[in-house]
């Protein structure tokens, strides 16, 4: 890993006004990140001015997180929106609640990606998709959410693996980066204090313990091997995300994991 990125709901509490995600670009940088994923459409910030603040700091803004429904429903406006970032990667960042329920509603979900697929690379785009831990549940035919998404989504579309939610699903995410070989766009580096898996129900209710979020490097999360692994299947973005800060306050735990990155993961 040469770089790394965030995943800017991380710090969602500043891309308020133009003002904010300005200091928040360059924040990010002083910390040594060189590139963000964004989350949702900043209603308040001009989209233009949000790629201006990015390029100003010297960030690299290389792929979104998009609704769904807002981008099924919406095609030009998403297209807009990408094309003023200067990013072809629309991500996606869960499947909708419809989808979660039964295979019916999930292979229904698995058309109209694929559809969507066709069309945004008819128009230089390309998607991903970003999995919690529901994605892990088994269906009655003994697969998971995940396994039906694997096999019959376009071989296009790549994926964002969140590992702490893989994790958290009670998955081996060797295993699993191993099955994604060449469809690994980014990995969403997530920490954990305890390691003990956890199950969630199709609502994405928990069941059972979780365990406690921690900053990057601070938990038990074996990144070296898991970074490694993801490189040799392909992976080339490495982005911190968290929405839970022990310290309180969202700059400090991105500052934490920063630190620890260059310390322990970061080619020397």
């Amino acid at each position: 890993m040469k770089e790394f990125g965030l995943q800017i709901y991380s710090i969602r509490d500043q891309f308020v006004t133009t003002e904010g995600a300005r200091n928040a670009f360059r924040l990010l940088k002083d910390l040594g990140y060189s590139y963000v994923q964004t989350a949702g459409n900043y209603p308040n910030i001009p989209t233009a001015d949000l790629k201006a603040c990015a390029d100003e700091a010297g960030i690299k803004i290389i792929s979104t997180h998009f609704v769904w429904d807002r981008i099924w429903e919406d095609m030009e406006t998403t297209f807009k929106f990408h094309e003023t970032l200067c990013t072809n990667v629309i991500g996606v960042p869960s499947m909708p609640a419809w989808a979660r329920n039964d295979l019916e509603g999930l292979n229904k979900f698995i058309d109209q990606f694929n559809e969507l697929a066709k069309i945004c690379a008819a128009r230089g785009f390309r998607v991903t998709y970003h999995n919690h831990s529901f994605e892990f549940k088994k269906l009655p035919d003994g697969k998971t959410f995940y396994d039906h998404l694997l096999e019959k989504l376009d071989p296009s579309i790549c994926f964002d693996v969140d590992i702490c939610w893989v994790y958290m699903g009670g998955i081996d995410i060797y295993d699993l980066l191993e099955r994604l070989e060449g469809r690994v766009f980014m990995l969403h580096l997530k920490d954990i204090l305890a390691c003990k898996a956890v199950a969630f129900n199709a609502d994405g209710k928990q069941l059972n313990h979780l365990p406690e979020r921690i900053e990057v490097g601070c938990g038990n999360m074996k990144f070296e091997g898991i970074i490694k692994t993801a490189e040799d299947c392909g992976c080339k973005y490495f982005t911190v995300e968290d929405e839970h800060y022990t310290t309180g306050e969202s700059y400090d735990s991105m500052r934490i994991s920063a630190e620890n990155i260059k310390a322990k993961f970061l080619e020397k």
